[in-house]
């Protein structure tokens, strides 16, 4: 499992640790991964992601994972958040 987030692409960055005396080591930076379930109204069905904090508060921003996907570039999502975004599509066209 990738710390990747599904939703918005962020990923591990990397990074100094710098001591007192100026010393450097390479350390990692992880993003904040959670594992949620989010539900889609055009399909009625919920989907668990594994996102960034940050995601998620974004998710709830622009009014659930429908108005997020809709406005989300496919270069940044994952394969599983393609698949569901086409969905949605495919419902919301049909409807």
């Amino acid at each position: 499992m990738s710390r990747r987030c599904e939703l918005t692409g962020k990923g591990v960055m990397v990074g100094n640790n710098v001591s007192h005396a100026n010393n450097k080591t390479k350390r990692r930076f992880l993003p904040n991964l959670n594992d949620v379930t989010l539900q889609s109204e055009t399909l009625g069905q919920g989907f668990k992601l594994r996102i960034s904090a940050a995601a998620l508060r974004t998710v709830d921003h622009r009014g659930g994972l429908d108005a997020f996907l809709a406005k989300a570039k496919d270069n940044e999502l994952s394969p599983k958040a393609l698949k569901i975004k086409k969905d949605i599509a495919k419902a919301q066209a049909a409807a």
